[in-house]
């Protein structure tokens, strides 16, 4: 491990020039015009990817846009056994006038940083992750869709590929960016999702890797998940690792709870929590609207209470794929919270008009939260 990584410092280059390689089986534009109908979410990846190596001698090297196709990787790769890697998720957005644009990528771009700290992995710099989206939508503008709601979901994430099987620190490391038409999150409009409470796991524990958008986290998410299906709900929900009595996020997105029209309260970011670009940006958004922001620990009697005696009027949940997702119900093991047929609160649904707003370019920017990415 190098002194840098061992320390936590940044491990940053000189900006890095991209090489193109053209893709020789792009798809025809028929072909593409026909997945764009139709993507799903995840379904289908555009014709090209990002690939940028780094080695602990040379650093952030060999910038390249190539043909999407299968990574060419040893079965001794460090990330095949000791599970050091991290990844991102941010969408293109297509506005009226043909442009594409991105949601707040500086804050991805910082958070991947914080995660490849957490992991032991190299840091790439702000501009070097924008610039990458960039490259991608140079080439592969094309496949983001251009219906209502419809983005091109954006993954970028970085490997430890160096071979060899002991337990440190990896010297070699690649980093790529992916790309996937998405369709509406909602084809039938928002609807409200019940949630199922895990109490036999917990996503993440103190001092661990809760806060650094890596895969573990998520894999650690899966039974639990599959748990909250038998249940008939669409989400799992964990408290926190210690007490087992606070609320710390959903398997995916982080949850808020609206108290009345002039008051949000959500989770404080304890280290377990993965800090959301959409949480933050929510947050700022109700702060606008006049309401009371509290970022404080959240039991489940105070959300049990709340709605029991109507303070509590709305719960919600936000990430990157959904944007805002009402919450009807959590349910749990002797425990049922809410009306599984209640529709989405006024609040939950002006902040997800707004911030999509925002995001399409239907309204004004006024936080300078979006990037063009075709110019």
């Amino acid at each position: 491990m190098s002194q840098a990584q061992a320390t936590g410092e940044s491990t940053l280059s000189y900006p890095l020039r991209f090489a193109l390689t053209p893709s020789t089986t792009a798809r025809a534009e028929a072909e593409r015009d026909a997945i764009l109908a139709d993507p799903g979410f995840g379904k289908h990846f555009s014709d090209h990817m990002v690939t940028i190596d780094w080695t602990l001698d040379a650093g952030w090297h060999d910038a390249r846009v190539m043909p999407y196709g299968p990574l060419q990787i040893d079965p001794a790769s460090s990330v095949l056994h000791y599970g050091q890697e991290i990844f991102e998720g941010l969408k293109a957005y297509p506005h009226d006038d043909g442009s594409i644009w991105t949601f707040r990528p500086e804050q991805n771009a910082l958070r991947l940083q914080r995660s490849a700290r957490r992991l032991a992995l190299p840091e790439l710099s702000v501009d070097d992750f924008i610039e990458s989206i960039r490259q991608i939508i140079a080439v592969d503008g094309d496949w983001v869709p251009k219906g209502d709601e419809t983005s091109l979901y954006l993954r970028p994430f970085m490997i430890a590929n160096e071979v060899f099987l002991g337990v440190r620190a990896a010297n070699r490391v690649s980093y790529h960016v992916i790309a996937s038409p998405a369709g509406p999150y909602f084809a039938d409009g928002v609807a409200p999702v019940k949630i199922w409470l895990s109490t036999e796991y917990s996503r993440a524990g103190r001092g661990g890797t809760g806060a650094a958008k890596c895969g573990g986290n998520y894999a650690a998410s899966l039974l639990p998940q599959m748990e909250a299906y038998d249940n008939g709900c669409a989400q799992v929900l964990f408290l926190d690792g210690e007490t087992g009595t606070h609320i710390d996020e959903l398997g995916g997105m982080n949850v808020m709870l609206v108290y009345g029209n002039d008051r949000i309260v959500t989770p404080r970011l304890t280290g377990t929590i993965l800090e959301g670009v959409t949480r933050d940006s929510v947050l700022q958004l109700a702060r606008d609207r006049g309401m009371s922001v509290e970022e404080r620990d959240v039991s489940i009697d105070e959300w049990r209470d709340g709605v029991a005696s109507g303070a509590i009027t709305e719960v919600f949940a936000c990430g990157t794929a959904a944007v805002i997702t009402p919450i009807s119900q959590l349910k749990g093991v002797n425990l049922e919270i809410g009306d599984a047929d209640a529709p989405a609160g006024e609040i939950t649904l002006a902040l997800r008009r707004e911030l999509t707003d925002i995001q399409y370019g239907r309204i004004p920017d006024r936080h300078g939260w979006l990037t063009r990415l075709d110019s």
